[in-house]
């Protein structure tokens, strides 16, 4: 796995302060021997920069994602972590002034390749946004759309796959007597949230993407979604942006830093096992961020 050799790096202290404490969950305990398993790779970006126009948002960055995984992406705001989020399904496609240089495989295959079909690419890698977004529609319908789009109309699956996807989201109890008379817009904003993350596991994806999950939520939402990314690992590859750096200690397996050069591109600083990056980390500017001394 690159930790960004090609990129600016900052000298190390030969004695480097002691870094605050922050909890990490014990199910990390084997995160270095999972992430060297060179196997287990679902997607591979080998030096990915982004521009928006003229302006670098992201430069030269190379790293793997691990299959049933994890993968935190930390750092100060503006350090390029959602705009990257974004091109591993390629939802920068909808910027006009966005280009993608590099090369991001999803199981070896190159999506950024012009034959790749982008709907079928956004149903296998799913987003969940930082703000919930359900549709004004019923909750069963917010999570049958997907299927529905796609073609499927028989009504006895739909209802199937509406009570898994829901069931999977930790939502079936507390939604099923109100699948069809009540808004999805009704909802608590933590259940409006994984309303959302239902209505993509609907679409069957193998890859979830999200960006700032819970930073809209109240502290039990929040650990409602923490919860269910961790039950979620069991059967999905999941890549998370978080400025919550106790809660990327508790979820995550992997931890990418990154941050800015001086022309404000953003840039891959390091990444490994969360547990060696939240204690051990090898680059001095990780170790700044993750004490508080920047960002």
């Amino acid at each position: 796995m690159s930790t960004g050799d090609e990129m600016p790096t900052a000298v190390i202290n030969p004695e480097p302060p002691v870094i605050r404490r922050v909890e990490v969950a014990a199910s990390r305990a084997g995160a270095d021997e999972f992430a060297a398993r060179p196997d287990a790779v679902k997607i591979a970006t080998e030096h990915v920069s982004i521009m928006y126009g003229q302006k670098i948002a992201v430069r030269d960055v190379s790293l793997n994602v691990q299959a049933r995984s994890i993968l935190a992406l930390i750092g100060p705001s503006g350090s390029g972590k959602s705009t990257f989020l974004r091109c591993l399904n390629r939802m920068n496609d909808l910027i006009p002034s966005a280009r993608v240089k590099g090369e991001i495989a999803l199981d070896g295959e190159n999506v950024m390749d012009p034959d790749v079909s982008v709907v079928e690419l956004r149903r296998r890698v799913g987003m969940v946004f930082q703000h919930p977004n359900p549709f004004p529609m019923s909750i069963h319908d917010n999570v049958a759309y997907g299927p529905r789009r796609r073609g499927q109309n028989d009504k006895r699956k739909l209802d199937e796959l509406v009570e898994t996807s829901l069931k999977r989201a930790a939502l079936w109890d507390e939604v099923k007597d109100d699948l069809r008379h009540k808004s999805g817009l009704a909802l608590s904003g933590g259940q409006q949230q994984r309303l959302c993350i239902a209505r993509v596991l609907a679409t069957e994806p193998e890859v979830i993407l999200m960006d700032e999950p819970a930073s809209a939520l109240d502290p039990v939402s929040t650990l409602r979604i923490e919860e269910l990314m961790r039950e979620l690992r069991e059967a999905y590859t999941i890549v998370i942006v978080t400025h919550n750096m106790q809660q990327a200690a508790r979820v995550s397996d992997v931890t990418a830093f990154f941050t800015m050069a001086e022309d404000r591109a953003g840039y891959l600083v390091e990444v490994g096992p969360t547990g060696r990056i939240f204690t051990r980390p090898t680059e001095r500017l990780t170790e700044d961020y993750i004490s508080g001394r920047f960002g």
